[in-house]
C-alpha cells in the first residue's frame, strides 16, 4: 500500500531552519574528512587516492570478498579522480540524504509536520551512536548505508520504485549495507524489480563468496570477540537499545563510557511512545536487528555454528552491526512523537554522543606509507602484520592490501586471542618482500585475469539501468 506524505509544511522559515540544522549535523559528522591533505587510514578505513584494482577488490582474492564491490569501485574511480574525494562527496551526500529522508519518512503520518519532530528525526538519522561508533571503527561504507536506510524506507513506503532501486544500489557498496537495504526495500515495497535489483546488487560478493565456501576464517571465537559490549551504567542491553555497544572499546566516544549512554536508553523509552504509529514493516526489521545482536551477546554458540557451517554466515559474526536494521524505525518514531516529547528526544539524542565531533577528529587525512614494489602480480609480505600502527598508535588495516595483490592469510587476533585462523591458499607469489626490504621475484605464472569478478562488477554497476529498463512502459491515455 502506498503511503501518501503529508504535504503541508512549516513555511519558508521552517525550511530554512531545518536546512541549517541538517547542514550542522552533516558538518559535525564529516568535518574531519576535509581537515587537510592526505589519504584515509584509520582502523578499518583505508582509502588511497589511487588504489589498485586487485583480485581481492573483485572478491577473487585469497579471502571472501568482504570489501566487494567497494574496493573495486574506489579503484576504478581512482583512475579518474582521487578516490578520497569520491568518498568525501559520497559521505556528505549520504548524510544529507539521510536528513532529508528522515523528514520525508516522518511526513508519511497524518499529523502536520513540526520543526521539533523533523529536527528530532533528522538527528536520530544522522548522529546516532551506531553511526558515530562505526565511523570511529572506520566502517565508512556501512555508515553510508545507515544514513540512506531512512531514505530506502521512505521510498519503499511511498512506492517510488525507480529511486528506491538507486538507493539500494548505493547501499550495496558493502555486503551488510546491501542486505539491510534489500530487506527494507522488500518489506516496504514488494515488486519484482526490487527482487532483481537485490540479486544484482549482492552478486559481487555473494557469487564469489560461494567460490570460497568452506574457506572462510570466521569461528565461534570470532563471534564472541565481536559480540555487543556493555557500556557504563547501562550494561549490554542498554547499549543495544541505544544503538551502541560496538565490540571495540577504543571506537566508543568518551561520552558513552562516562555514563551518557543513559540518555540513549531514555531516548529508546521515549520512542516507544510512538511505536504503534511506526509502519509495521519497520518494526519487524528492527526486531530482526535486535534478535541478531542479542543472539551474539546471549547465545554466541548459535551464531558460531552459523558462521562456521553456512556460506556467507561470517556476515553475522559482528552481530552488533545488524542494529542498522532498527535505524528506520527509530527515525520514524522520532518524527511521530508529540511535540513536547520530540523536543526531549532531540535533546537526548544530542546528549548521548555530544562529543562526537571532537572524537571524529581521528578521521583526518594522514600520510600513508606503502612499500614500493613494482608489480601487478601476487605479493607476499613476509612477517608483515595485518594491522599497522599509525603515528598516534591507532591500528590500521595494512594499506599495502589496497595497492597490491597481496596474498592475505586472514589471520586476526583480538585482545591477544586468535579469532580467525590463517586461510589455506594455493596461490603462488610473483614477488616476495622481506622485512629488511629485500625483494625476491619468483617464476610463478602471472595472475589470471579475474573475468568473473569483472563481469559481476559490471552487472553491479549497471543494476539501476538494467532493472529500470525492464519496467513496462506506461500506456498512453486513449483519446
Amino acid at each position: 500500500m502506498k503511503h501518501k506524505p503529508n504535504t503541508s509544511t512549516t513555511g519558508t522559515t521552517g525550511t530554512v531552519v531545518l536546512s541549517a540544522w541538517a547542514t550542522l549535523l552533516v558538518g559535525a559528522m564529516t568535518w574531519a574528512l576535509f581537515a587537510g591533505p592526505g589519504e584515509f587510514a584509520m582502523r578499518d578505513m583505508v582509502v588511497l587516492d589511487h588504489p589498485l584494482l586487485t583480485h581481492a577488490s573483485l572478491g577473487m582474492g585469497t579471502l571472501p570478498g568482504r570489501n566487494a564491490p567497494q574496493d573495486a569501485v574506489l579503484a576504478i574511480v581512482g583512475q579518474v579522480i582521487p578516490a578520497t574525494w569520491f568518498v568525501r562527496a559520497l559521505m556528505v551526500a549520504s548524510a544529507a540524504a539521510g536528513a532529508f529522508g528522515a523528514v520525508r519518512l516522518a511526513s508519511l503520518s497524518d499529523d502536520p509536520p513540526s520543526l521539533l519532530r523533523s529536527a528530532a528525526s533528522m538527528t536520530v538519522a544522522v548522529a546516532n551512536p551506531f553511526v558515530v561508533e562505526r565511523l570511529l571503527q572506520g566502517h565508512w561504507s556501512l555508515v553510508v548505508a545507515a544514513w540512506l536506510l531512512p531514505v530506502v524506507a521512505w521510498l519503499g513506503l511511498s512506492a517510488r520504485t525507480g529511486w528506491l532501486i538507486v538507493a539500494v544500489w548505493v547501499c550495496s557498496l558493502t555486503p551488510t549495507g546491501a542486505l539491510a537495504a534489500v530487506a527494507i526495500a522488500l518489506a516496504t515495497h514488494r515488486r519484482w524489480q526490487v527482487w532483481v535489483a537485490g540479486v544484482l546488487a549482492c552478486a559481487p560478493w555473494a557469487v564469489t563468496g560461494l567460490l570460497h565456501a568452506g574457506g572462510g576464517t570466521s569461528s565461534r571465537s570470532a563471534v564472541e570477540a565481536f559480540a555487543p559490549r556493555a557500556e557504563e551504567h547501562v550494561g549490554t542491553l542498554g547499549a543495544i537499545v541505544g544503538l551502541g555497544g560496538i565490540w571495540n572499546a577504543d571506537a566508543v566516544p568518551a561520552s558513552r563510557s562516562s555514563g551518557f549512554a543513559i540518555a540513549g536508553v531514555l531516548l529508546f523509552l521515549l520512542l516507544l511512545c510512538a511505536v504503534r504509529r511506526v509502519p509495521r514493516p519497520l518494526l519487524w526489521l528492527a526486531a530482526a536487528g535486535f534478535a541478531v545482536a542479542l543472539t551474539g551477546w546471549l547465545a554466541p554458540q548459535v551464531l558460531g555454528w552459523v558462521v562456521e557451517t553456512i556460506p556467507g554466515g561470517g556476515l553475522l559474526r559482528d552481530s552488533q552491526k545488524w542494529l542498522i536494521l532498527a535505524i528506520p524505525a527509530y527515525v520514524a518514531a522520532a518524527g511521530l512523537l508529540p511535540r513536547v516529547l520530540a523536543g526531549a528526544a532531540l535533546a537526548l539524542c544530542l546528549l548521548q554522543t555530544h562529543d562526537a565531533p571532537a572524537e571524529l577528529a581521528v578521521l583526518r587525512p594522514v600520510t600513508v606509507a606503502i612499500p614500493n614494489v613494482e608489480t601487478t602480480g601476487f605479493v607476499e609480505f613476509v612477517d608483515r602484520p595485518t594491522l599497522i600502527a599509525r603515528g598516534d598508535g591507532i591500528p590500521v588495516v595494512d594499506p599495502a592490501t589496497k595497492a597490491y595483490n597481496v596474498i592475505e592469510s586472514g589471520e586476526l587476533t583480538v585482545d591477544g586471542v586468535l579469532v580467525d585462523k590463517p586461510a589455506e591458499t594455493t596461490i603462488e607469489p610473483n614477488v616476495i618482500v622481506y622485512p629488511d626490504g629485500h625483494v625476491e621475484r619468483t617464476d610463478a605464472p602471472a595472475p589470471p585475469t579475474p573475468w568473473l569478478g569483472l563481469v559481476l562488477l559490471a552487472l553491479w554497476a549497471a543494476t539501476p539501468l538494467l532493472v529500470l529498463s525492464l519496467r513496462p512502459a506506461r500506456r498512453s491515455a486513449r483519446p
